[in-house]
């Protein structure tokens, strides 16, 4: 394998100029698929597009793979001795699947039960939108954002739902348009059948 090529989802560091070298190449395969679609790249409504969609998958879309979300993730002492769950539901994110590069649109519920270690509510977020941007499975994206939290926390008692329509179902194929696809990642104490039971039921 190349060094310079990926496998899917894999994070890699960016520096600006490497940032432009591969807007420049996605730019190029762009401009392909229009050409070879027949379209007319003269056209003013046409003639940006190529580098439009380059600088929105490096700097957006994509954003994910250039960057380690760790250095960001400060967590503190828990000291008020918080035993409960902490739920930051409905979080929304947007993803790319990485089999027909269409569109992720979803919700994500990410639970924790503390331990030594809390972190700022934010922080929950960030950890979802990160890795949604990358080429994405669903599974994957769903144990991803668990494996980051539980190691951030020191702790197993992490629980994530995700709840998400995929446009490779909805645009192409079965075109089934509403039909929405569920994943849950529950560990440590959210294998305890009440928690699972009342941590759905908040979700």
């Amino acid at each position: 394998m190349k060094e310079n090529v990926l496998k899917a989802n894999k994070i890699t560091s960016i520096s600006e100029a490497h940032g432009l070298v591969k807007q420049r190449k996605i730019e190029n395969a762009v401009e392909d698929i229009m050409d070879a679609l027949g379209l007319d790249l003269s056209d003013d409504s046409l003639c940006e597009t190529p580098k439009r969609v380059a600088k929105m998958y490096v700097n957006e879309i994509f954003a994910g793979l250039n960057e380690d979300i760790s250095s960001k993730l400060k967590s503190f002492d828990n000291s008020y001795g918080y035993k409960g769950l902490v739920l930051e539901k409905d979080i929304p994110f947007y993803s790319m699947c990485e089999h027909h590069l269409l569109p992720i649109i979803g919700r994500a519920h990410v639970a924790y039960i503390p331990s030594g270690r809390v972190l700022g509510l934010s922080k929950l977020n960030r950890i979802v939108h990160h890795f949604a941007k990358r080429p994405q499975v669903q599974e994957r994206l769903t144990v991803q954002i668990a494996d980051l939290l539980s190691k951030t926390l020191v702790t197993d008692n992490v629980a994530v739902v995700l709840e998400a329509r995929h446009m490779c179902v909805e645009m192409r194929g079965v075109k089934d348009s509403g039909a929405e696809t569920k994943t849950m990642e529950l560990r440590g104490k959210f294998n305890n059948k009440m928690k699972n039971t009342l941590f759905q039921q908040l979700c």
